[in-house]
C-alpha cells in the first residue's frame, strides 16, 4: 500500500456525511456474489505482479510494528482520533462509574487513563506488543496502578481475573477501516469478555467512496516508471503500482461525485464473516471532469451513550492519520455533470496474509459518446 506526503491544497468544510441515510447493497454482479473464494483469484493478481513476495513472519513483523514510539506518537497526536476517544469516555462519566472496562490493543494506555479518569471501577489493558511494558509504567506514573492492570498477551490467548467486563474500548481501526483486521479480534472479545447489554466504544462503523479527478499526481506517480532515467527501464513496474492503492489526504476539491456507502457495522451484532463484504455502489458525478480513480474514507460512531460522538476521515473534514485511501484505475475517463458511475466493490482478507485486503471493483459508465466497463484488482498492503 503506498503511502505518501500531504498533497491537499484546500480542505473545505465539514459535511454532514456520518448522517447520510444512504443504505448499503449487497452485489449482485457476476464475479462479486457467493462466498469470498468465489469473487476472485489470487492467481489474478500474481499475473499482475512480477515478484511474488514471501511471507516471513507477518505475526511478528504486526506486533513489532506497534512497539514503535514513532506509531503512538502519530496516533496521540491525531486530534480527530484521540478528543473523540476522550470525549465518547470521559463526557459519560455515568456509563463508566463502578463499571469493569477492557481496553483492546492498549499501546501506551491513554485509552485506559481516560476509563479510569471516568469514574471506572477497574480497566484491564490487553497489549501483546512491547509497548505494554512502558504502559505499566505510564499507568504507575499517573497514579492509577490500583484501577488499571495492563496484561501483555494475546487477546486469544489472554487471561482475565475477571469473567466479564461492562465495556469493551478500542481503537481498532486501520486504513480502510479493515486493514490489519484487528477488529476480528474486538469481535473475538465481544463474544468471550462482554456482559448482556454492555457497552462497545466505538459501537459504529462505515465506509464511503467517492468518484476522484487527480489526473496530475497521478501520472507523476505512474510515469516516473516511464522515464526514471540512468539508461534503465522500469515500464514493467505500471500494473504492479496501480494495483497498490494510495493512502493520502486528498484535496476535497478533486470529488467529482456525490458519496455511496459501501459497508455499514453495527458493532453489536457484526460477524467476523461478515467483514469479507461486496456490495453495488452508483456515484453519480457532479460536473463535467475526468474520472481518475475511487476515493474511500470511513466513518466512526460512539452512539450508544448519553452523549454521542461521531468523527468522519472524509477529505471534507479536519485529517487524520488514516487519511484517505485512493483507488486508481487505469485509464483516465472523461465525463458529464449528470452521468453515473455503477459498480460492484468486493473486498476481502488476503489468503497469503489476513492483516492485507484484497479488493476488486468493477466500473460501468454510459457515458455521452461511449459505454465503458471493466474492473481492476488492488491491494492494500
Amino acid at each position: 500500500m503506498k503511502k505518501s506526503g500531504y498533497h491537499n491544497k484546500k480542505q473545505n468544510k465539514h459535511r454532514d456525511y456520518i448522517s447520510a441515510k444512504n443504505e448499503v447493497v449487497k452485489a449482485q454482479e457476476n464475479g462479486f456474489t457467493g462466498t469470498p473464494e468465489n469473487w476472485f483469484d489470487d492467481k489474478e493478481f500474481d499475473n499482475k505482479i512480477l515478484v511474488k513476495p514471501e511471507n516471513k513472519g507477518e505475526k511478528d513483523y504486526y506486533f513489532n510494528s506497534y512497539s514503535s514510539f514513532y506509531i503512538h506518537e502519530e496516533m496521540i497526536k491525531d486530534n480527530v482520533r484521540t478528543n473523540s476517544y476522550r470525549k465518547a469516555i470521559e463526557g459519560n462519566p455515568e456509563a463508566f462509574k463502578g463499571k469493569v472496562v477492557l481496553d483492546i490493543g492498549c499501546g501506551t494506555g491513554i485509552l485506559s487513563i481516560f476509563a479510569a479518569r471516568a469514574g471506572a471501577k477497574h480497566v484491564y489493558g490487553l497489549e501483546f506488543a512491547d509497548i505494554a511494558d512502558y504502559a505499566r509504567e505510564i499507568v504507575k506514573n499517573n497514579g492509577l496502578s490500583d484501577r488499571i492492570t495492563i496484561i501483555k498477551s494475546k487477546v486469544e490467548e489472554a487471561v482475565l481475573p475477571v469473567e466479564k467486563v461492562d465495556i469493551i474500548i478500542s481503537e481498532w481501526m486501520g486504513y480502510f477501516l479493515l486493514y490489519e483486521s484487528m477488529l476480528d479480534t474486538v469481535l473475538y472479545a465481544r463474544d468471550k469478555w462482554l456482559v448482556k447489554d454492555g457497552l462497545l466504544l466505538p459501537d459504529r462503523a462505515s465506509i464511503h467512496i467517492g468518484a476522484l479527478e487527480d489526473v496530475d499526481y497521478k501520472r507523476s506517480k505512474l510515469d516516473f516508471w516511464d522515464g526514471v532515467g540512468y539508461d534503465i527501464d522500469m515500464t514493467i513496474l505500471r500494473p504492479t503500482v496501480l494495483s497498490e492503492p494510495l493512502v493520502d489526504v486528498c484535496n476535497a476539491d478533486y470529488i467529482i461525485s456525490n458519496h455511496c456507502k459501501i459497508l455499514d457495522i453495527d458493532l453489536y451484532k457484526v460477524t467476523k464473516e461478515d467483514l469479507d463484504f461486496s456490495s453495488t455502489y452508483e456515484l453519480q458525478f457532479t460536473r463535467a471532469d475526468t474520472l481518475s480513480g475511487i476515493i474511500s474514507w470511513f466513518d466512526i460512531g460512539f452512539l450508544n451513550l448519553p452523549n454521542p460522538v461521531e468523527f468522519s476521515t472524509s477529505a471534507h473534514t479536519k485529517a487524520t492519520h488514516w487519511k484517505q485511501v485512493v483507488f486508481y484505475t487505469e485509464k483516465d475517463i472523461s465525463v458529464n455533470r449528470g452521468e453515473v458511475l455503477k459498480g460492484s466493490f468486493a473486498a476481502r482478507k488476503s489468503k497469503k496474509n489476513p492483516r492485507e485486503l484484497d479488493i476488486k471493483i468493477s466500473y460501468h459508465l454510459k457515458g455521452t459518446y461511449s459505454t465503458t466497463d471493466f474492473y481492476q484488482l488492488y491491494k492494500i498492503r
